[in-house]
């Protein structure tokens, strides 16, 4: 079984094609960054115009890849939330009318789950039951998976996502959109303990999460830091990058901590976006040393939005014998926890 996977959730346009018997053969991906990079965030309208020109091409790519043709493909697997209603609709009426022509199957895939599985692409992949630790720039998750569907979320961010915290400080730090990386790497000239920020609920029980303080308090801490030009010195920038990353990467290291705890699970995967940071990779690796236990995540390229993990996912229920039927539903808010179980997996 051959499937083409289709990723247009927000600002970057993913196809692959993931294979039975071969794993992924194709992964083609386009990004809009540079685009909305000028206006500082995504712009939903921008984002699906680009998607329309960009998704077919990058079909024909994936296909050219893999040396395959159409009669080649199995079933096909699109985004269909959550994300922007209008970019979901670009991907869902693309692969829905491919489908249709092509006379196979089509599969609308979470998003979220998506990304929980990408790590089952590497080479050692986890084996169920694990903890999940989702940071994107618009979830952070934490959810119990004892199998592909059997979700349980434990905490969830009830503001600001890990990564939107990101983004909005290192522009707060005058950096480029979008800026969690580069706040990441401004941040390893830092000097530690001379800002100390807030680890936003941490100090009660439970699992949720809460960013948009942390956000604030960096802007209170630029703000008394400022010269009589208004400017921050180089130094302090770094330093203050280093702080928020420091206090947002142990606020996820406690709460993962409690997590595993509370099921006794010695398994973690990361991933989304965020997942790519170093330091939290470093750092949870060391915490489950401590822990006894194992953390995976996916290579870099597979920790931002891409086809392959919408490939694999889709397989994996498409195998199960589930399908969509022909009419186009994109749902741009679409809880994990509502995924039907795999009674094959």
């Amino acid at each position: 079984m051959r499937i083409l996977g289709i990723e247009t959730s927000c600002d970057e346009t993913g196809v692959a094609i993931f294979d039975e018997n071969n794993g992924l053969i194709a992964n083609q991906l386009y990004s809009q960054i540079e685009m909305h990079a000028d206006y500082g965030g995504v712009v939903p309208e921008l984002a699906s115009r680009d998607h329309i020109r960009k998704t077919l091409p990058l079909i024909q790519a994936a296909l050219k890849e893999a040396n395959l043709t159409a009669s080649d493909i199995d079933g096909i697997a699109y985004t269909s939330g959550p994300g922007l209603i209008g970019a979901l609709l670009v991907g869902s009426t693309i692969a829905r009318s491919l489908a249709y022509a092509w006379n196979v199957p089509a599969l609308g895939v979470n998003h979220m789950e998506g990304h929980l599985l990408a790590p089952m692409l590497e080479e050692s992949p986890p084996e169920f039951p694990f903890i999940a630790l989702l940071v994107s720039g618009g979830h952070t998750q934490l959810v119990k998976v004892d199998n592909i569907g059997e979700y349980e979320l434990l905490g969830e961010s009830i503001d600001d996502a890990a990564g939107e915290a990101f983004d909005k400080t290192a522009k707060l730090l005058g950096l480029d959109y979008p800026g969690g990386a580069a706040l990441a790497k401004l941040a390893e000239k830092g000097m530690p303990d001379r800002f100390i920020f807030p680890r936003p609920m941490t100090d009660r029980p439970g699992l949720d999460f809460s960013f948009s303080g942390l956000k604030t308090f960096a802007a209170n801490t630029i703000n008394v830091n400022l010269d009589s030009a208004g400017h921050l010195d180089e130094q302090t920038r770094c330093d203050i990058a280093y702080a928020f990353q420091d206090a947002v990467i142990d606020t996820l290291l406690i709460k993962s901590r409690r997590a595993l705890q509370q099921t006794g699970y010695k398994r973690l995967v990361i991933a989304g976006g965020v997942s790519a940071n170093k330091k939290l990779r470093a750092d949870l690796a060391e915490l489950m040393k401590t822990q006894g236990g194992e953390v995976f995540y996916p290579r870099p390229q597979f920790c931002t939005d891409n086809g392959a993990m919408i490939a694999y996912a889709g397989f994996m229920r498409l195998k199960n014998n589930e399908h969509s039927d022909l009419s186009i539903n994109v749902k741009p808010r679409w809880p994990i926890t509502e995924l039907p179980t795999l009674t094959s997996a």
